[in-house]
């Protein structure tokens, strides 16, 4: 099933669905952390996989055809009153089903087996040996190295089931009765080196999938499924000038042409020298007419007194719509309005398909879009992570000095002031921002940066220059290094950039007198400070 199918079945409910295009794998979240690494990695071996709350009912996953499920782990135990439990239909319907941690507790628990908390919590690095040979072990060494993160462990088998592995602390490490397998580590995280290959054996020798899932093939399908949803009608796409949009634009615009019309807003929150940057990539690489439309005012006057990130976040949303309203009455008509929404988006801001999952904050286009929005949303890109849309880009042939953009908020600048945005506050923060990608650019890409910016912090501090006291603003540095932005690590930046990147600041912000750096990772952090 496509992208824009699965957006359908979101919004329409029980709506008829063509069949899918692409075989697909259904991860239910239990709440781990690792959940949507899960459902990377059933991509990256090239089966199309979609992460769905525990509780989704059947009628809901049905449609997708799914050739297999995936249990995610989850820090509750099977006992805990409240805690997530496995849904009716996973044992009625005759579906392969993987088990991970408190995935395999749960098949355990709702069959005859037995579920009991372990002598201690086994956190970290550990060998299992396979005591039985399966499909889910086909070609991997008799002993595996493995990463465990558990305190519960199953201590009886259910009926039908044999255990297939064992560990020191875990003499029921695996099992399977030959269709179903329940696995005490986890397969998806680096720290389990061939745990790539296990789920590999999943998706191909237990649930037969074909591995087709490939950027060239879902150039063609989107394609389709565009043209199919568009029909003869015109389609406006907001263009922020960063990867997702862009991308979503070669798409669209192979997909009907002419009856696209890009539209770039300069809100006034763009980094330093975006604008200019935009227009001249655009207009040489995309063959494309671009409307241009001046918004600094307007947004700045809606955002006047707002310091709450998420009233940011919606007002910046709705002022965007009411601007592509406002270019629709005068380019118009369209019908539909198309964005560059990616699933981080979508499982951040808990939209309606995400509807179990805990809202971590709205973005802009999902949760702060108005209710009376006047388009049919085109999201081509919905349920893609970023390195797919990377890899979309690459096959359309856009320029790399798009595709490798990094990545940056609809609401821009909006969220990385902490309190009002004003002017001047956005003239300190584009100035500092500058020089922090500037020297971080000169590492190259040895440095392993996802992403990298300033925040405008709302306090003021004492300093010292020449022989005279400044009492000026702090600025934050944020480095981190990721794959898909639903985790990432502070990155471990040379002292002699940090040197640079704080003596640049202090010396040529006039108004910034301090600058610290950011060391959080995320989770517990998220990458933007709002």
């Amino acid at each position: 099933m496509t992208h824009m199918e699965l957006a359908r079945v979101a919004q329409a409910g029980n709506e008829a669905v063509p069949l899918p295009e692409f075989d697909t794998i259904v991860v239910l979240d239990f709440g781990s952390q690792y959940s949507q690494l899960i459902a990377r990695r059933v991509r990256e071996a090239g089966v199309f996989s979609v992460l769905l709350p525990w509780d989704t009912e059947w009628t809901d996953v049905a449609p997708l055809q799914p050739k297999g499920i995936i249990l995610s782990g989850g820090p509750a135990s099977v006992y805990d009153p409240g805690a997530p439990s496995l849904p009716a239909w996973i044992i009625r319907e005759d579906v392969p089903l993987l088990g991970i941690c408190y995935g395999m507790h749960l098949l355990a628990h709702h069959l005859d087996g037995e579920v009991e908390p372990a002598a201690k919590r086994e956190y970290g690095p550990a060998t299992i040996d396979v005591t039985q040979s399966c499909a889910l072990f086909h070609d991997l060494p008799p002993s595996l190295d493995v990463w465990m993160s558990h305190g519960d462990h199953v201590t009886r088998l259910p009926s039908g089931f044999l255990g297939i592995a064992s560990s020191h602390n875990a003499p029921i490490a695996a099992m399977s009765d030959g269709r179903r397998f329940g696995i005490q580590f986890h397969p998806e995280v680096v720290h389990t080196p061939l745990g790539r290959d296990l789920l590999r054996n999943f998706l191909v020798d237990v649930c037969h999938c074909r591995t087709d899932w490939t950027a060239t093939h879902f150039v063609d399908s989107a394609v389709r499924q565009i043209r199919k949803t568009v029909g003869e009608n015109r389609v406006l796409l907001g263009l922020s000038g960063g990867v997702d949009s862009s991308v979503a634009a070669a798409l669209i615009h192979r997909a009907i042409g002419d009856r696209l019309t890009p539209v770039f807003v300069d809100n006034g929150l763009l980094r330093l020298g975006e604008a200019e940057l935009v227009r001249e990539v655009f207009d040489r690489a995309f063959g494309m007419k671009l409307i241009f439309v001046d918004a600094r005012d307007r947004f700045l006057g809606r955002l006047q007194g707002i310091v709450d990130p998420e009233e940011k976040r919606k007002i910046v949303g709705d002022e965007f719509i009411r601007v592509f309203e406002a270019q629709a009455n005068l380019h118009g008509p369209f019908e539909f309005l198309a964005q560059g929404t990616l699933y981080p988006d979508v499982i951040e801001s808990t939209a309606p398909d995400t509807n179990a999952a805990v809202k971590i904050k709205s973005h802009h286009n999902v949760g702060g879009l108005p209710a009376d929005l006047p388009f049919s949303l085109v999201e081509p890109l919905r349920y893609l992570f970023k390195d797919e849309v990377r890899d979309v880009g690459r096959t359309l042939a856009l320029p790399a000095e798009i595709v490798d953009r990094q990545p940056f908020p609809g609401p821009g600048l909006a969220v990385r002031i902490i309190g009002e945005v004003t002017w001047e506050e956005l003239d300190l923060l584009r100035a500092a921002d500058a020089i922090v990608r500037e020297e971080i650019d000169e590492l190259g890409q040895s440095a392993g940066v996802w992403q990298c910016f300033a925040v405008l912090l709302p306090v003021r501090s004492v300093g010292v220059m020449g022989d005279y006291r400044t009492y000026g603003r702090v600025c934050a540095v944020r480095a981190v290094s990721s794959e898909d932005a639903m985790t990432a690590d502070w990155t471990r930046l040379p002292f002699d950039t940090l040197a640079r990147i704080s003596n640049r600041i202090v010396n040529e912000v006039r108004g910034i007198t301090r600058v610290v750096y950011d060391i959080t990772s995320k989770p517990p952090a998220t990458i933007e400070w709002e």
